[in-house]
């Protein structure tokens, strides 16, 4: 067989593969519109590591307005406005870590860490990052505000191998995320910069004082109705 006539081949056979992971991977995040992912590699990450996979995902109806507020409040505060990406925010955290390689600012939306947790792994590889885009924009586009909500409470962690609001709530409190008070999502909420280092219980001295500014935060923010309308409070 000529040389060229193998690379036509295996040219036609790439298009075939690549085709069919484009539409098997179209037909999954449509699919999760409506159900749960069924792991992470997050999550898979931290079983196999050591730290435990502790996870209860619950639906919308089960979930404080108070937990939504709170990590708008702390994570996302243009939430409801932007299209996946915060612009401003991201060319902020450019200048800032080309002045200062050392550090590293972040600047992820609520729907980027939902792209970047259910579909891919953590890291700061270009090949990562590019992909995060690519989900970003598909789940914006298929699932809309409320959906990529209620899927960022249920597999974000929240605690050394603790998973979602309601096992958080249940582990810190010994209550369902449905009766979080304003004070309690803003403590689990304070701690997602980084959720094995900063505890709710035993309170650590960065969540006390953080889950303070994100109460001023959620007081100042939960009047706004395009947040209430994230949040499940807006006047029927």
């Amino acid at each position: 067989m000529k040389a060229k006539s193998l690379l036509q081949i295996l040219w036609r056979w790439t298009k075939k593969i690549v085709f069919v992971i484009f539409i098997a991977q179209f037909i999954y995040i449509l699919l999760l519109r409506w159900v749960n992912p069924p792991v992470t590699i997050t999550q898979l990450v931290s079983w196999v590591s050591g730290h435990g996979l502790k996870r209860d995902y619950v639906g919308s109806n089960f979930i404080s307005p108070n937990a939504r507020l709170a990590v708008i409040a702390s994570e996302d505060q243009l939430f409801p406005d932007h299209e996946g990406f915060d612009w401003k925010s991201i060319e902020k955290a450019r200048k800032y870590n080309a002045k200062k390689p050392g550090r590293v600012r972040g600047a992820s939306t609520i729907s980027q860490q939902v792209a970047k947790n259910v579909f891919l792994w953590q890291g700061r590889s270009f090949i990562r990052k590019g992909l995060e885009v690519y989900f970003t924009f598909m789940i914006e586009v298929l699932w809309g505000k409320k959906r990529i909500m209620e899927v960022y409470l249920n597999v974000i962690e929240m605690g050394d191998g603790i998973f979602g609001i309601e096992m958080a709530s249940q582990v810190y409190f010994n209550k369902p995320a449905k009766t979080l008070t304003k004070q309690e999502a803003a403590m689990i909420a304070a701690c997602l910069p980084s959720p094995k280092q900063y505890k709710v219980i035993p309170l650590s001295s960065f969540v006390a004082g953080r889950s303070k500014t994100i109460i001023q935060q959620m007081n100042n923010l939960q009047s706004d109705p395009d947040i209430q309308r994230i949040i499940g409070t807006s006047p029927p």
